[in-house]
């Protein structure tokens, strides 16, 4: 009561003012702040803080004084640039300045609309991150207070989509496979015994019979979703897994041990995409597919994990066969055009969040090939013991506990007002599909639906990476498929 009343006072509320570069008098008496305690594995991603008249942010930091906190105990104030887009600010993807929360020390910042981007990294150790953070504010909410996270969060307006435009699959006639009008846009396919031989160089071929063709239709057409475990076949799924473990190994990530280098794993092939209240992530750079085709005649030991992975974008996903065997698999026909990219999550840094800017007009078809620590099994649940019985990798990724799963939620289409805070739980949860090594996911997602990508905690077992495409599709009746309440991923 002593701090809070200190803190409080109308001295200590003047030297605020006089810090921050505040008008005399402008923030009020009212008191803002609570005790926060974050233990190993939480954090906080980028928000600006910006909720009714909250006018500056504070941070009194009661971390162990003895032995002092350090950068490999993690829990780090992460505070980002403001870049100028458009009619607004962004953040960045990464932080340019981080503060240790040392204890009996301070942190403050003026909240500004839309500028004062920050977050709090992951706590690595055992010790808690004990602090007072509260907040002074003023008579009035600020100005431009449609430029807040949470309006922005919130937002179908101009320059909220992070997923860029459609683009139709290769014409048909470079395919040797294709017939005349065969594969009109949204007709329903006919899948040919070429194709099934044209699919086998890729696709495991328990996946190309007819019965199991049948079995998986009927499931996606009752469930609206799929899961297809060891999708590749042997020869492509084995040398991803030596290229994305070599990787790994290299930037010394996962398994409890966190990097403490925001740009590991960047280089010219691989770029940090944000803006980091809605994403961040490293996206492979696509390039010609000959690159992988040369490299083939001599070793694998230097090919990069995103060459495998954009040699099977282009050659497989983007493929007239490919599309003629989705669109006859979920029976929503062959897709009107795809879009989609090359993903890595890394252990203790990356992530996407819900947001209204990814909303469609239209149904899509999101086809996501997953690959992870793991065997990529399907894990059994002992009553008994109440845990999940399987690999040891597997089982960490089906828990949960260290995120990298795909959620699906339905969008909230009430007007709560400028002082409601956006939280991804408040959003109705339809569909959870967990991290699996070589796991094909095929959910169709309506136009209400949201999707985001869990944060991966430094205790991942890898990196989560993926080729994620979306594949726009024609429905008679959009209803058919849409996906139930709380549903758990479902295996084919």
């Amino acid at each position: 009561m002593k701090l809070k009343n200190a803190i409080y006072s109308p001295q200590y509320r003047a030297f605020i003012e006089n810090i921050a570069g505040l008008e005399a008098g402008s923030l009020t008496d009212e008191v803002d702040c609570a005790a926060n305690c974050h233990t190993r594995g939480c954090h906080l991603l980028c928000h600006d803080d910006v909720i009714g008249t909250r006018k500056v942010s504070y941070i009194i930091y009661l971390t162990d004084a003895t032995p002092e906190w350090t950068d490999s105990d993690g829990g780090r104030l992460e505070l980002y640039e403001a870049i100028a887009e458009e009619d607004r600010f962004v953040p960045g993807a990464l932080p340019v300045k981080t503060v240790l929360p040392a204890f009996n020390s301070m942190a403050y910042f003026v909240v500004e609309p839309g500028v004062s981007f920050h977050s709090v990294q992951e706590v690595f150790c055992d010790r808690p991150r004990l602090s007072i953070q509260g907040w002074y504010h003023t008579k009035e909410a600020p100005s431009q207070i449609e430029n807040a996270t949470l309006q922005r969060l919130k937002s179908t307006g101009k320059g909220e989509n992070t997923e860029g435009s459609f683009q139709p699959i290769a014409d048909e006639t470079t395919s040797a496979t294709a017939e005349t009008n065969e594969n009109e846009t949204g007709a329903e396919p006919t899948f040919s015994s070429e194709d099934s031989k044209f699919l086998g160089e890729y696709i495991n071929k328990a996946y190309l019979t007819e019965e199991s063709l049948n079995e998986i239709r009927t499931r996606f057409e009752e469930e609206s979703s799929v899961k297809l475990r060891h999708f590749l076949n042997h020869e492509w799924s084995s040398k991803i897994k030596v290229a994305f473990r070599r990787e790994d190994e290299k930037d010394k990530v996962g398994v409890n041990n966190p990097s403490l280098d925001y740009h590991v794993g960047i280089n010219e092939k691989w770029k940090a995409v944000g803006p980091a209240h809605k994403q961040r992530f490293l996206q492979y750079q696509e390039g010609s597919v000959s690159a992988l085709s040369a490299k083939k005649a001599s070793s694998d030991d230097d090919v990069d994990v995103g060459e495998y992975l954009d040699h099977l974008k282009q050659n497989l996903f983007q493929s007239v066969e490919f599309g003629r065997w989705v669109g006859w698999l979920s029976s929503l026909g062959f897709p009107l055009g795809y879009r989609g990219r090359i993903r890595r999550f890394r252990p203790g840094l990356d992530y996407t969040v819900a947001h209204y800017g990814i909303l469609t007009t239209n149904a899509v078809l999101d086809t996501t090939l997953c690959f992870c620590g793991g065997e990529g099994n399907q894990c059994s649940f002992d009553e008994e013991t109440n845990e999940l019985i399987g690999s040891d990798d597997d089982a960490i990724w089906e828990s949960g506990d260290v995120g990298g799963f795909e959620c699906y939620i339905e969008a909230d289409d009430d007007d709560e007002g400028a002082e409601a805070e956006y939280d991804e739980e408040d959003d109705t949860q339809l569909l959870s599909v967990s991290a699996s090594f070589n796991t094909l996911s095929l959910v169709y997602r309506d136009p209400g639906t949201m999707k985001f990508v869990k944060y991966v905690g430094s205790g991942a077992p890898s990196s989560r990476w993926d080729i994620a495409l979306e594949y726009d599709v024609k429905t008679d009746d959009d209803d058919e498929h849409q996906l139930p309440l709380a549903t758990t991923d479902e295996e084919s």
